[in-house]
């Protein structure tokens, strides 16, 4: 019974390293064979790649410092290949000199390549440097031209590690010292195989860890960058849900209005006809399965949320204008200095104008107490014929602010008001280093006033 399981065992563990194996050279086929000379061209820098260009270079330079990496690999091709020519016209007659530049040139060549064809640069510069390996390394041709294919063979392994994939710099060390061992083992001469063996294999080592580097970093980047997209997004949601439970007592009164209206409408009016009373009624029933729908829509969006008003007095009405001083001095007991100016001849506005100015207002000093300890506010409504006009402003602060555990998005939720009615809204710093919400609401003159039948209300109500 031993005997067979062990018998059985060997075939396994045969067929597991074959299958290894088997990967291994498909993995090579993959990354050194297929495509190999495809046109692969190096992109641009990106803009935070090259932040440095703008305190250090002029403004006409900056934007061809994208370009930075092209023009390095091409200048190091260009370096090594005049210095090649200038070598072989030292020691070498006419012959070796036109030899020496065509070989320089084929040696410079992949290194331009990589720009382009990475991996075909790779062959480009792996079948020069057997060539070279094959002269007889005691000429004065054989040592000068194996040493320079030798280093710009390194250079060429090392841009192809930089612009693909770390792992590829096994593969093509490994592919470089198979074909430089055949070689030296055919001439019968491997002194230099040991230095080379060590200087390639401790360069492309730091070549993998850097472009491991960048890649590590570009994918926290791209996470980072999808984090703050969803969180904006969520907040967002988050923002619009408020909106919503906040217009829904807006759109509620509307509604109760003319419930209540089209009930006591027949009793105003003697002997009222049944075709009115039965118009009366319906208008009526209507608006009371209106509030029934927007009972059952706020408690979707409170379902999220159920504690949203725990906090406060779901019975209390919403906040308007009216209740600025109340506002200005909660914020006042809390330490800030606020003034506040009213230009132009205040009037009713519709509730749900009303209501989002006053929760801008409330946003911008509450960012004020959170990030501008110290500073100063100033708070300015002006109504003016097509609308309310809102800018709260504040100084400098006069100490660090303390870390905020909020999710940094109030100007958001702003904005996201200020759109809903229609509006347009500018925030930024100060030249004296604070901080500025400007906004403009508009109202038409119809809309004014608190009544049911008004553009802002119906707008309200779809929103």
């Amino acid at each position: 019974m031993y005997v067979n399981d062990r018998s059985q065992s060997q075939p396994t563990g045969l067929r597991t390293e074959a299958g290894l194996v088997r990967g291994v050279l498909r993995r090579l086929h993959q990354d050194l064979v297929e495509g190999a000379f495809a046109f692969h061209p190096m992109p641009p820098l990106d803009e935070n790649a090259y932040q440095w260009s703008r305190r250090l270079l002029p403004r006409r330079l900056r934007r061809w410092s994208r370009w930075a990496p092209h023009a390095l690999v091409g200048s190091l091709a260009a370096l090594i290949f005049l210095s090649g020519i200038g070598q072989s016209s030292f020691g070498f007659s006419m012959v070796g000199t036109l030899i020496g530049s065509v070989f320089s040139f084929a040696c410079t060549l992949p290194i331009a390549l990589t720009l382009f064809r990475p991996v075909g640069a790779f062959w480009l510069s792996l079948g020069v440097l057997g060539v070279a390996a094959l002269l007889n390394p005691n000429s004065g041709y054989g040592g000068y031209w194996s040493g320079m294919a030798s280093f710009t063979h390194i250079i060429v392994m090392t841009l192809v590690v930089l612009r693909t994939r770390p792992r590829l710099a096994v593969e093509v060390w490994l592919v470089t010292m198979v074909v430089i061992t055949v070689v030296c083992t055919f001439r019968g001469n491997g002194s230099d195989l040991g230095p080379f063996t060590f200087f390639s294999a401790v360069i492309l080592v730091s070549a993998a860890a850097v472009r491991a580097w960048r890649e590590e970093r570009q994918h926290v980047v791209e996470t980072e960058t999808v984090t703050a997209e969803e969180r904006s997004r969520r907040t967002l949601l988050e923002e619009r849900a408020t909106i919503a439970r906040e217009l829904h007592d807006v759109v509620a009164h509307h509604m109760s209005v003319i419930a209540i209206q089209a009930e006591a409408a027949p009793y105003r009016v003697k002997e009222t006809p049944p075709e009115l009373a039965t118009a009366f009624s319906t208008i009526r029933e209507n608006a009371v399965a209106a509030l029934t729908e927007l009972r059952r829509i706020l408690g979707v969006v409170r379902s999220e949320d159920p504690d949203a008003f725990a906090d406060a007095n779901p019975e209390a009405p919403q906040p308007t204008l009216a209740s600025l001083d109340s506002l200005l001095a909660s914020v006042r007991s809390a330490g800030l200095t606020v003034e506040a100016v009213i230009t132009g001849s205040a009037r009713p506005l519709p509730q749900g104008v009303e209501l989002s100015a006053y929760r801008i207002v409330q946003e911008a000093l509450s960012n004020t107490l959170r990030h501008a300890p110290g500073a100063e506010a100033r708070v300015e409504i002006s109504y003016v014929l097509g609308g309310l006009g809102l800018r709260i402003v504040n100084g400098a602060p006069s100490r660090l602010a303390k870390p905020s555990p909020g999710a940094g998005h109030g100007v958001l939720g702003m904005r996201e008001r200020v759109q809903m009615l229609g509006g347009e809204m500018t925030t930024g710093p100060t030249e004296e280093g604070g901080f500025e919400v400007a906004a403009f609401i508009p109202v038409s003159v119809s809309g004014t006033g608190t009544g049911p039948a008004t553009n802002a209300s119906a707008g309200e109500a779809k929103s």
